[in-house]
């Protein structure tokens, strides 16, 4: 008597473009620890502390703006009190990085 092998085909969901999130979150991410090592070897050397503070702000929108996005992705299919909690969370953040730059 022969077996019958069972085979499950297991699909993924795969991303078809070329520059889907997750590659664009890794390149991001390293350019953000490029901009953020640049800005602290410019402060050991002694460089203007204002150049410093604008490669590391750049950095931090970057990753901001990525992090905003998977976590939209997340909330856009919740309840209405979840996308109420991400607007909530994103003005904070929005506030707190804008509110130390003017001050």
């Amino acid at each position: 008597m022969a077996k019958k092998s069972s085979s499950k085909s297991t699909t993924r969901k795969s991303s078809s473009s070329f520059w889907g999130l997750n590659k664009i979150s890794l390149w991001v991410l390293g350019a953000a620890a490029l901009l953020y090592l640049v800005a602290m070897i410019l402060s050991l050397v002694g460089v203007d502390a204002i150049a410093v503070t604008v490669l590391q702000n750049i950095a931090m929108a970057a990753m901001v703006v990525i992090v905003a996005i998977l976590a939209w992705r997340y909330v856009r299919s919740k309840p209405a009190v979840w996308k109420v909690l991400y607007i909530f969370i994103l003005l904070v953040v929005i506030a707190c990085i804008i509110v130390p730059l003017c001050v």
